[in-house]
């Protein structure tokens, strides 16, 4: 991995803040995307009984989330044209950051080899979308913390965060790719 690949489009934020909509709508678009780590681990983890699961391994479950964002890295290095990922090699970093666990250094090496655009779309806590499920067991002033981990990790790591506006998803998909200069394809 060599330099920035300008065409990757990273949406993070915390959980339950439209980002993984927003990804979806992009998608149903005509842009390549690629699926979120963190709730695919978990998703595989429960299915099969494993450890890799933030409430029982934190630590394993981002070894994980890193193992999965580095092959989607990889995976859209095949793909022309921009491609929207649901959250990033960054994102493991900052899920440390938030459990207040250090970062080994092969992942802080990770987040500087698999560079993304420098802009990052980041969706805003939302209390009026936010909903459990599933996967997502956190609550909403984890959401803000989580986000609040993403803002300082980007930002140490030289990327320029956007704000996507709490808007219709309609809205939130044509700030997102007017914001990154990027035409609709419909």
């Amino acid at each position: 991995m060599t330099g920035t690949t300008e065409h990757f489009f990273i949406v993070t934020g915390g959980p339950g803040s439209g980002k993984s909509s927003l990804i979806d709508a992009l998608h149903r678009s005509g842009y390549a995307r690629s699926i979120e780590a963190g709730r695919g681990v978990i998703h595989d983890q429960m299915a099969i009984g494993g450890r890799a699961l933030p409430w029982i391994d934190p630590l394993l479950f981002a070894e994980m989330m890193l193992s999965w964002e580095m092959r989607s890295y990889s995976l859209a290095q095949q793909t022309p044209g921009p491609v929207f990922f649901d959250r990033g090699v960054p994102d493991v970093l900052g899920y440390l950051r938030l459990l207040h666990l250090p970062a080994p250094e092969h992942m802080a090496k990770a987040a500087k080899m698999f560079r993304y655009n420098r802009r990052v779309l980041i969706a805003p806590p939302w209390q009026e979308i936010f909903r459990h499920d599933r996967e997502r067991k956190q609550d909403f002033n984890e959401a803000v913390r989580t986000y609040d981990a993403m803002v300082e990790t980007y930002t140490s790591l030289n990327y320029d965060l956007i704000e996507i506006p709490r808007v219709p998803i309609e809205e939130r998909l044509r700030f997102a790719l007017g914001t990154l200069g990027i035409d609709l394809v419909r």
